[in-house]
């Protein structure tokens, strides 16, 4: 009974602050995933335009953003960050630190970690495109814009949707990590809680408990995009993919 209430949405109970606590985290994760698609396309460009240099700069970024420990870039992130802001601050004459808000440093740290796995994701799924049909397009007179919005855009959504699953699920495992920073997440929510009343095991099983939520929910929600996406593909040509 003491667990339930503990658990409970009562004046001693935790309920609504997990629950606040997981929006939170989905709120930083779908912000870190829309940081990472942004850079993850400029990546993917760089990596197919056949430039030496746009593709070692690619190379680059996702070999490091994919073997640093995440951790670490988001110490990087939020601590160097905000003495780089207070060393301006201060250059500029106001006195005192400033630190970058944890929500901000917390979804750019993530997302860069993100846009080094979407790279690979987007440039596979241009990859799968078939060749015939970028041909076909061009022997017809299709200019470049035009090519990119009806042939090259929708395909590689369809075929990086699987991906972007795997990366969102990757991202909202890394947030746990933003609880360092001091942001109210699952984790950080989890930690405080178990802290003020000693119990452990019950707020770290919750938090546990709601991660798998979140994550079968996501992806129930990836795996219906993806039946909706390939919808209108014949069989073989899914097969192929």
């Amino acid at each position: 009974m003491a667990s339930l209430e503990l658990l409970g949405f009562g004046s001693t109970g935790w309920g609504a602050l997990l629950l606040l606590a997981a929006l939170m985290t989905l709120a930083v994760t779908a912000t870190a995933l829309a940081i990472g698609a942004v850079l993850g396309a400029l990546v993917a460009f760089a990596k197919l335009s056949g430039n030496a240099l746009l593709v070692t700069l690619g190379n680059v970024y996702t070999t490091v953003f994919r073997g640093v420990p995440e951790l670490l870039i988001i110490y990087l992130i939020y601590f160097g960050g905000s003495s780089a802001v207070t060393s301006i601050g201060t250059a500029m004459g106001y006195e005192g630190f400033l630190g970058l808000p944890s929500f901000a440093a917390g979804a750019l740290a993530v997302g860069i970690i993100s846009g080094a796995y979407q790279a690979e994701v987007f440039r596979g799924a241009f990859l799968a495109i078939s060749k015939g049909e970028l041909e076909a397009a061009s022997a017809i007179g299709m200019h470049r814009g035009l090519r990119f919005r009806r042939i090259i855009m929708p395909q590689v959504l369809r075929y990086a949707i699987p991906g972007l699953g795997n990366v969102w699920q990757l991202s909202l495992k890394d947030s746990a990590l933003i609880s360092v920073t001091g942001l109210a997440e699952l984790m950080r929510t989890s930690q405080v809680a178990a802290g003020s009343t000693r119990q452990y095991f019950l707020f770290f099983i919750a938090g546990g408990c709601l991660y798998l939520i979140l994550t079968s929910l996501s992806d129930r929600i990836f795996n219906g995009a993806e039946r909706r996406a390939n919808r209108s593909m014949p069989a073989s040509a899914m097969g192929q993919a």
